[in-house]
């Protein structure tokens, strides 16, 4: 099962590059385990430079073609997928400690020609359920009825996942992910310890937080060559932490940031670099809940043919081999407190036949500054000429 956390880690860090880099120091939160199953499935249905563009953003292993055969690789030959069915079999497992369920669901349009192997892998790999929907007749409902089961498996933290008019009637199939979590601190903090406390937004700015308070022994280590220090506090039952990891100045996350990888994060938070030190912690509540536009990310880290028409392979779900991703969207939530921590997410996919949907078009946004003028066209005269740089 170690065998995910390198392409987890990898993905993780890997999207929250692409996220800082649209956020401008904004919050951030998603689950990278509820994108990757998300998006584990919809390789499973894929082929050709469509299933490597994928395998590689989800740093999996390559499959290998079959030369006998002459045929293209199978993505549900890649072992990780295997993995992934040992780790949701894992992470789903009954515990009086906390609570964690993961659950995919994919909706498929009825009457399609699904590939029967492609909605056997599925259910078998990611372990997840199979429903109809009836895109074609009644499309707003069918949006209703997928978020009222994502806002039920996420305990009604996650609602409207797929927005007013995400999905019409040339929807062939949704692909959706849930994870919720909720878990108490192995230790709470005392709420008669928490006070009103600055939170320093920058070296001259600062609010008034919560702030929780706790000195006790907490798995621990200090990076001098990052100046960053790094703490662990585990729920009950201790099969989950949080990891903190927390910059020495003011303004020194940026630094951390630019130099974070996956094989960083794993090194720093082993076992064998933490140890155990009397800690005096303050950390203040929050409550985070953001929404993701994953398309333009997803393009960003390699996943190009998905979305084009022209190029998008899932001939792996359907003989036709007439699909194309049309949308991709991720929410997310968390709550910290004395207690301990909520938290829940969700992906969706929306995958629509290409002939019906997708004329060709050319994009003309004017989301940036721009010139025009206005002419005589019988004298071809401009008679104004602007720019607008702020409308």
């Amino acid at each position: 099962m170690d065998s995910l956390s390198g392409p987890i880690s990898h993905f993780a860090v890997d999207l929250y590059q692409q996220i800082r880099q649209r956020s401008r120091g904004d919050n951030i939160f998603y689950s990278p385990l509820s994108i990757m199953s998300a998006l584990g499935m919809l390789y499973l249905g894929s082929r050709g430079n469509t299933a490597a563009q994928l395998q590689k953003a989800l740093h999996f292993k390559e499959v290998a073609e079959n030369p006998t055969a002459g045929a293209t690789a199978d993505p549900a030959e890649n072992p990780e997928n295997h993995h992934f069915q040992k780790l949701l079999t894992e992470l789903n497992k009954p515990t009086d400690a906390y609570e964690l369920s993961v659950a995919n669901r994919l909706y498929g349009r009825k009457e399609f020609p699904f590939l029967q192997e492609y909605m056997d892998n599925v259910k078998k790999l990611y372990l997840a359920s199979v429903e109809s929907a009836d895109f074609a007749n009644a499309p707003e409902e069918s949006r209703q009825m997928i978020n009222s089961w994502v806002e039920k498996q996420t305990n009604g933290k996650i609602k409207d996942l797929f927005p007013n008019d995400s999905i019409d009637n040339t929807a062939v199939l949704v692909l959706v992910n849930a994870i919720y979590f909720k878990g108490q601190w192995h230790q709470k903090f005392k709420e008669e310890n928490t006070v009103e406390e600055k939170f320093w937004l920058s070296k001259d700015r600062s609010k008034s937080v919560q702030m929780m308070k706790e000195t006790k022994d907490f798995n621990f280590t200090s990076l001098e060559d990052m100046q960053v220090k790094i703490l662990e506090i585990p729920y009950k039952g201790e099969e989950l932490s949080m990891m903190l990891l927390l910059p020495n100045e003011v303004d020194g996350l940026q630094k951390l940031e630019d130099k974070l990888t996956a094989e960083k994060l794993l090194e720093w938070t082993s076992s064998q670099n933490m140890w155990k030190r009397h800690v005096d912690l303050h950390l203040p509540r929050f409550k985070v809940e953001e929404s993701y536009d994953l398309k333009g990310m997803l393009v960003a880290l390699g996943v190009v043919d998905a979305f084009n028409c022209r190029k998008a392979d899932f001939s792996g779900m359907t003989r036709r081999n007439n699909l194309v991703v049309s949308k991709a969207f991720h929410k997310s939530f968390v709550e910290v407190n004395e207690e301990g921590t909520e938290a829940a997410a969700a992906t969706g996919i929306i995958v629509i036949r290409k002939s019906l949907s997708v004329p060709h078009y050319e994009y003309f946004h004017c989301d940036h500054p721009f010139l025009f003028f206005i002419r005589h066209n019988k004298t071809n005269s401009i008679l104004f000429l602007g720019r607008v740089s702020s409308p």
